[in-house]
Formats: C-alpha cells, structure tokens, sequence
C-alpha cells in the first residue's frame, strides 16, 4: 500500500480514545483510526462499533489500529485488510499505559459478554 486517496499522512490522531466513546462515558474493545481525518473511533467488536459509523457518515474508509505496535489498516469500502501502509503523524496508537478495552474505570466487568460478533 503507497500513495492512495482518502489517507492524509499529516493530519493527527483526534484523540487518545474513541471520541464518541468518551462523550457518553462508554467503553471501547479496540481503536481504529480514520487516515485521511484522524478520527480515533473504536473497532466493531465494540458495542458503539464507531469507526464504521464514521465511515458511513463521511465515506473515509480507510482506517490503521490505534493499538500499540499495530500498524495495518482496513478497507472499509474494499473489504480488504492491508499488513501496513504509509506512516501517519504519530502518535501511532493510544498510550501504551492505557488498557484495552478501555478506558481504565469504564469497562464493565461482564464486558466479555457486550462484545459483537
């Protein structure tokens, strides 16, 4: 994977979590982080499943793992996983001292059970 359209290499992660996550005090399994905006949404075993709601809402369908040491992307609109791509401004996943699921405090105990698929 090289140059492609809809991947921004300068543009930051939004956040350090899912950020509609955040907004209502939920709970994420895994991040994804969109390429070409930077939108950090979490993953669709996640019960908001928001960095598919962000592609659907602005058609940017390639996202990276926002997870330490993940540097592979998918393809919404392709159905296709890619090992690596191009570096994006860093930071490259979320603190390394934040768990996931995530965020500390806000996962429940039974969380296990509230996954997708």
């Amino acid at each position: 994977m090289t140059a492609i359209d809809g991947v921004d290499q300068s543009v930051p992660p939004t956040g350090t979590g899912c950020a509609e996550c955040d907004a209502v005090g939920g709970w994420w399994f895994h991040l994804r982080r969109c390429a070409q905006c930077g939108h950090v949404g979490c993953c669709d075993s996640s019960p908001g499943q928001h960095a598919t709601a962000h592609w659907k809402s602005t058609g940017h369908p390639l996202v990276q793992s926002f997870e330490p040491g993940e540097d592979w992307f998918w393809d919404y609109a392709g159905n296709e996983l890619y090992e690596s791509g191009p570096a994006l401004a860093p930071p490259a996943g979320h603190p390394a001292d934040q768990p996931a699921p995530g965020p500390s405090g806000r996962v429940p105990q039974d969380w296990t059970r509230q996954l997708n698929g």
